[in-house]
């Protein structure tokens, strides 16, 4: 028996109601029809080397790199290279504007020379692999609302991702029409 086409639509029936080709969800399937073959991995598209802080250094300095260097997020180091957090521009600008800290410190640039990094820092930082998929490493930053993922391989800091990174990334794949070409879904005309 052969599909039944509706009179005004072109796909037939077969294709409009199929089941998965595998289990689970659709959204899965869908996403692995209209991605590229080559699976696209952070450490293609992360920043390298990372610009890193080390734990003990002021506010003050941390603040002029991250202007400097036009960063936005600094992976911060322990005495042994290790990354024990990640201090960014919206942490420095709540410790320069904050009010109390003002007041218990005096003026802003004694302030700024007198905190460390590790006092303003985030602790619990979320990290990602090199070999991990970009829409992976993309999901988890917009789940945890994070705007920029360390990458970690065996124990050390090789590389930062950022929100730009991910971007540019998914802009160059639609760029290459990617998604707007029904073949790659498998589907024939």
């Amino acid at each position: 028996m052969s599909p039944t086409r509706h009179p005004t639509r072109a796909i037939t029936r077969e294709i409009r109601t199929r089941s998965p080709k595998r289990r689970g969800p659709e959204r899965r399937e869908l996403e692995t029809l209209g991605w590229p073959e080559t699976a696209i991995r952070v450490s293609d598209v992360m920043a390298r080397p990372p610009v890193t802080v080390r734990w003990g250094v002021t506010v003050g300095a941390a603040w002029q790199l991250m202007r400097t260097r036009r960063l936005r997020h600094l992976p911060v180091l322990d005495d042994a290279d290790r990354l024990v957090g990640i201090v960014t521009d919206r942490d420095l600008r709540q410790v320069i504007l904050d009010p109390a800290i003002q007041e218990q410190l005096g003026n802003i640039p004694k302030a700024l020379n007198i905190l460390a990094v590790k006092e303003v820092m985030t602790w619990g930082v979320v990290t990602t692999r090199p070999d991990i998929e970009i829409r992976e490493a993309a999901r988890l930053m917009h789940e945890q609302k994070l705007g920029a993922l360390p990458v970690v391989d065996r124990g050390r800091v090789v590389g930062i991702l950022t929100e730009r990174d991910v971007i540019k990334t998914f802009v160059r794949v639609l760029g290459e029409g990617i998604l707007s070409k029904p073949e790659r879904w498998g589907l024939e005309h």
